[in-house]
């Protein structure tokens, strides 16, 4: 190797190690949207946090930049932000909490390489928490835990931590310990220290917390039983040897955890202070092969998310690629990996929500944004030098289906466009329907939240009124030619082509209906 390829190997390592990629996930309402804006805030680069829903003169959150987002005080979509913190960089994905995106919540998932985990103190694990943690799992994905919301009553801390431990199977191993119970937060206790930050919301509370270092005297006589109780269940915690396991957390079978309220900016200079300290930096990733691509390797990398119109002043589609290994630079020609063809990069950006700048270099760990890349698609690997592929992104089984129509002829072809758009982002699966023609296309949707998005934004974005007639199937299939024909003789089933892989997707009423009909055809083939 050359003494310039070997430098610049090593300078991509060196950029690769300062990088910290984490997504922010939970159940919906535990404060995602709000954690992510108080991390930005602590970082310094917004001036003041706003509550999700905006007081005043107060925007939603930076991250919540679409407009049914803002209206409702929702994530509806994920939303990659990047700044600066001490010597690092930070790549944050904000995430939709909601089971109805869960498939957009998936794949912003394989972009990521930890994650931090928000639990509502008053709620603690609810289903989709639990959904996510599993997904974390089967990932590998190092998980931070910060329970969220501690200036609100709330259960035991104690009692959270069993919860944790039965429920997922995952230690937890507490960094930082409330003293006072939910509802009366005075601060935590660093268990790596035993130092004692006493914690109070800024006037106002769009300002970071006020912080002060006191001794366990001070402490004491200030908050008397609720100190001892904290120190009581810190005597617990070392005897059943919760303490941090670098190993147990990089293999993901424990998770560190934190308290904190995200809405008063209480312990979130501690959450990033662990992130930087603890969480891990991109590593080599693999491939569809089984081999590992190296970080430091030629460049690669894959879109896991395409998204449109997130500025009202750019009406263009944008194409997030993750970097996988080696140095980015704008204007480079990549190859895309499913055609072979070359693809050109000039116009790429960063992502501030939806606010951007150009970019003019990246490095493993970073999120770019590919302006006007309508040739890429979800699960696209680009890659300059030796071809490298990374695996692809699955599609979640839809349970809702539904027609849509526009009965304005005039508007027919923004309407068209607009169903591609969605389509292409994977905002809903777009199936075509033989009995029902190319005017109206049948959405797939993993839940009917999506429905409310497509129909919002085919309103909004494309000026185009629809009509949405639900459809009575939940269970689906894919299936061959040959099964398509079998079915067609079967009352109450249809068979529809997905536009986006031409895929045969077999829809029934139910899994009842779906085996009985297997009963009577053993031949059919049918598969997840």
């Amino acid at each position: 190797m050359s003494q310039s390829v070997l430098a610049s190997a090593t300078g991509v390592a060196a950029q690769a190690g300062r990088r910290r990629t984490f997504a922010v996930i939970s159940h919906p309402d535990a404060g995602k949207s709000t954690m992510t804006e108080a991390l930005a805030l602590h970082a310094r680069v917004i001036g003041q946090a706003g509550a999700v829903h905006g007081k005043g003169d107060r925007k939603g959150v930076v991250s919540d930049w679409m407009a049914m987002e803002q209206q409702r005080g929702i994530s509806v979509t994920s939303a990659a932000l990047q700044f600066s913190y001490r010597d690092a960089v930070i790549n944050l994905l904000d995430t939709p909490g909601h089971a109805d995106f869960s498939e957009d919540t998936y794949r912003v998932l394989t972009a990521v390489d930890s994650a931090v985990m928000l639990l509502d103190a008053a709620k603690g694990l609810e289903p989709q928490t639990l959904k996510l943690f599993e997904v974390c799992r089967q990932r590998s994905i190092p998980v931070i835990t910060f329970i969220n919301k501690w200036d609100r009553p709330g259960l035991d801390p104690l009692a959270l931590m069993d919860e944790i431990e039965q429920r997922i199977g995952l230690r937890p191993t507490p960094l930082t310990w409330p003293v006072g119970p939910a509802g009366q937060f005075h601060g935590v206790i660093d268990r790596r220290t035993g130092t004692f930050i006493r914690m109070q919301r800024s006037p106002g509370g769009a300002d970071l917390a006020i912080e002060q270092e006191m001794s366990d005297d001070e402490a004491k006589t200030l908050f008397g039983t609720d100190w001892d109780t904290a120190v009581e269940e810190m005597d617990l915690l070392e005897l059943t040897g919760a303490d941090h396991d670098p190993d147990g957390f990089l293999g993901a079978t424990t998770t560190p955890v934190l308290f904190g309220a995200a809405v008063a900016n209480l312990g979130v200079r501690q959450l990033l202070d662990v992130l930087l300290e603890m969480a891990p930096p991109p590593a080599a990733r693999p491939t569809a092969s089984g081999a590992e691509q190296p970080v430091d390797a030629s460049f690669s990398g894959f879109v896991f998310k395409i998204q449109a119109n997130m500025n009202r002043a750019h009406r263009d589609q944008v194409a997030f690629v993750r970097i996988n290994s080696g140095k980015f630079e704008r204007g480079m020609i990549v190859t895309h990996g499913g055609s072979g063809r070359p693809f050109t990069t000039k116009y790429a950006q960063q992502m501030f929500g939806q606010d951007r700048d150009t970019i003019d270099e990246a490095f493993p760990g970073d999120v770019v944004g590919l302006v006007n890349a309508t040739a890429l698609a979800i699960g696209d690997t680009l890659y300059v030098g030796k071809p490298v592929q990374y695996p692809p992104l699955p599609s979640f089984p839809p349970e809702h289906f539904a027609v849509v129509r526009t009965t304005d002829t005039s508007a027919f072809k923004r309407f068209r466009r607009g169903i591609e758009q969605l389509d292409a982002e994977g905002v809903v699966q777009v199936l075509r329907s033989e009995q029902r023609g190319d005017q109206s296309p049948v959405l797939a949707a993993v839940g009917p939240m999506q429905f409310e998005v497509a129909t919002f934004r085919l309103e909004t974005e494309f000026g185009v009124k629809v009509n949405v007639d639900h459809l009575p199937y939940e269970t689906t299939a894919r299936t061959d030619p040959a099964g398509r024909d079998i079915l067609r003789t079967e009352a109450g089933v249809e068979v529809m082509t997905r536009v986006r892989d031409d895929a045969l997707l077999a829809l029934f009423p139910n899994k009842w209906r779906m085996r009985s009909i297997v009963g009577r055809h053993p031949d059919l083939n049918l598969e997840p």
